[in-house]
């Protein structure tokens, strides 16, 4: 696999608030107030406060992120309290193709089983026409 993954580190912080920004850039069209959407972007690093992220990179370089959200924790009401949540997957759009899409949802899902979870959840959108078949 040419993507490896890794742990957060408080050094990520920038680099994954800037890519998560670049990551939902095609979509702006779609919300009604993309400079408010892209401040809660800018944030995605405080995430980590509440969930683990899951960092992927590929030659030396961190091209895409994912939050899990272990059973139990804190979430929205529309999810059961038991089920640990997949949140914020992004990649760099000059990176896709390489896979690290589907690393992170699988190490999201291996997280799960590692919690004894049955089920896994997330949130997304028809608008995200790469990510429906993968999930």
């Amino acid at each position: 696999m040419s993507v490896s993954l890794r742990n957060f580190a408080a050094t990520d912080a920038p680099i994954i608030n800037r890519l998560s920004v670049a990551a939902f850039s095609q979509y702006q069209y779609a919300y009604n107030d993309w400079p408010a959407m892209t401040k809660v972007l800018e944030k995605m690093s405080e995430m980590a406060a509440t969930a683990e992220i899951i960092i992927a990179e590929h030659d030396n370089r961190v091209v895409g992120a994912v939050g899990y959200l272990p059973p139990f924790a804190a979430k929205a009401t529309h999810f059961k309290t038991e089920w640990p949540l997949i949140r914020m997957l992004v990649v760099d759009p000059d990176a896709r193709g390489l896979g690290a899409g589907r690393a992170l949802s699988d190490a999201c899902i291996d997280h799960a089983r590692r919690d004894h979870a049955a089920e896994i959840a997330l949130h997304t959108s028809e608008m995200m026409t790469v990510a429906l078949p993968m999930y």
